[in-house]
């Protein structure tokens, strides 16, 4: 998959905000290049409101383990939940500590290597093998973000 086709299938569903930062925009330089992922029904995002996904396409200082700096590298990083998250990585997210899987593998589905005790999932360059997996991820994912926003804002979308 590449970043298009997460993009695309993303904004095909309903109330999904895709943040892109570039110059101009007043985002941090170190952003530019990424995407952010917001439930966000009425086409803002509240002050509060935390991204379900994000693309990163580059290394951050205390988020290199994922070598992004190679030529077309990206990941897909996932809020998925707490139950997902047990069933792909065998564990609790507070049990998470960074090691044991090499985070620059491609097209595999991992803990985030930083947000992973958050319950974040990872996959570099999802390829054939993850394909539908990220899909199913990012379907959860959005479901919880929606279930979230409908609870702070009402049953309703504003």
């Amino acid at each position: 998959m590449s970043i298009d086709e997460i993009i695309e299938f993303l904004e095909g569903w309903g109330g999904v905000l895709s943040l892109r930062p570039g110059p101009g925009d007043g985002s941090p330089e170190i952003a530019w290049g990424d995407v952010f992922f917001y439930y966000a029904p009425r086409g803002t995002v509240a002050s509060t409101a935390q991204p379900f996904a994000t693309v990163v396409t580059k290394d951050y200082p205390d988020d290199s383990g994922s070598r992004l700096s190679r030529d077309g590298a990206f990941r897909l990083n996932v809020n998925a939940g707490k139950e997902v998250f047990i069933r792909w990585t065998g564990h609790d997210p507070r049990e998470h500590a960074p090691g044991g899987v090499d985070p620059s593998v491609p097209d595999t589905v991992m803990a985030h290597p930083v947000y992973g005790s958050l319950g974040w999932l990872a996959v570099v360059n999802p390829g054939e093998r993850t394909a539908e997996p990220v899909r199913e991820l990012l379907r959860t994912a959005h479901d919880l973000a929606r279930e979230r926003h409908q609870r702070r804002h009402g049953s309703r979308p504003r």
